[in-house]
């Protein structure tokens, strides 16, 4: 297997090569019914029609290259570290056997190599990798800069996509489904209540507006507020701020993925960090812990 470029170690340093003649690597038979998935698996659904290609050709053809398992670390059997979709295609066919090569994975690796395996084929939407980068993150305590040498991308790369986490749960769900694009998506971002960012969207669908034309509307009014002086007031209240906390306000933004005000007064201030669920706090938390370990 040959990986894309930009993507850190890639499947070839987690897993090397395979073959039957090396001689720490045995290829063996296990039973389907002994096969349990990756619990770290970051990909939610699986793409029906190209399962049912698999299929036909499984059907055809056969098994032609072995998944990749660790035993299991409590009670019998095995779980799949790289080749669900082998797996369930298996299953559909009715077999009862797989090739299989076993070998021992830390969790950090199985967690690693789910992800690798589906970045290479391009399976993964957007809130997926990010919830994968998170997952990961918060396991290993890793900051988002080390997660970015891990999967070969900047730290702005990864950053970009938690911060799609922050959108409100049906957003997330038409990135997942491919009605909202990334662009669009990250345009939104720059709306800091949820109910705009709703209300922007159905525009988009409803206007066909382009990522543009959402960047030019959120600069114009960045918080659509529904009275006018209510926008007078907020405008006059940022022209009054000074440049440097605007520019502090953008970088807690980027790193938390999540909007973020800074209050000052004469001699203290406060900072107001926004979430939209609880999920979105611990993941907010899992990035301040991780960033200062």
């Amino acid at each position: 297997m040959k990986a894309k470029g930009g993507l850190g170690k890639g499947l070839e340093a987690l897993i090397p090569q395979i073959t039957e003649n090396e001689g720490d690597v045995v290829i063996q038979t296990v039973r389907v019914s002994e096969l349990s998935p990756n619990p770290y698996q970051p990909r939610r659904e699986f793409d029906s029609d190209r399962l049912q290609e698999l299929v036909e050709s499984i059907r055809e053809h056969g098994v032609l290259q072995p998944i990749v398992v660790r035993k299991r670390a409590v009670g019998f059997g095995y779980e799949i570290i790289a080749g669900e979709r082998r797996f369930r295609a298996a299953q559909q066919v009715g077999l009862h056997e797989l090739p299989a090569v076993v070998r021992n994975f830390s969790d950090r690796d199985a967690m690693e190599i789910a992800l690798i395996e589906n970045l290479q084929r391009e399976d993964l939407n957007a809130i997926e990798i990010a919830e994968a980068y998170v997952r990961i993150m918060e396991h290993f305590s890793l900051t988002q800069e080390e997660m970015a040498v891990r999967v070969g991308q900047s730290r702005s790369h990864v950053a970009n996509l938690i911060r799609l986490l922050s959108l409100p749960a049906s957003l997330q769900e038409s990135v997942s489904r491919g009605t909202l694009s990334m662009g669009h998506a990250r345009a939104l971002l720059g709306v800091d209540q949820a109910e705009l960012q709703i209300q922007l969207a159905k525009r988009i669908e409803s206007e066909g507006l382009s990522v543009r034309d959402v960047e030019q509307i959120v600069q114009e009014n960045r918080n659509v507020p529904r009275e006018t002086n209510k926008t007078d007031k907020r405008k006059e209240e940022r022209e009054k701020r000074p440049a440097v906390l605007q520019e502090y306000e953008s970088l807690f933004r980027d790193c938390l993925g999540t909007a973020v005000r800074i209050q000052q007064g004469k001699r203290k201030g406060k900072i107001e960090i926004e979430y939209y669920t609880m999920d979105d706090l611990e993941r907010i938390l899992a990035i301040v812990h991780a960033e200062h370990r």
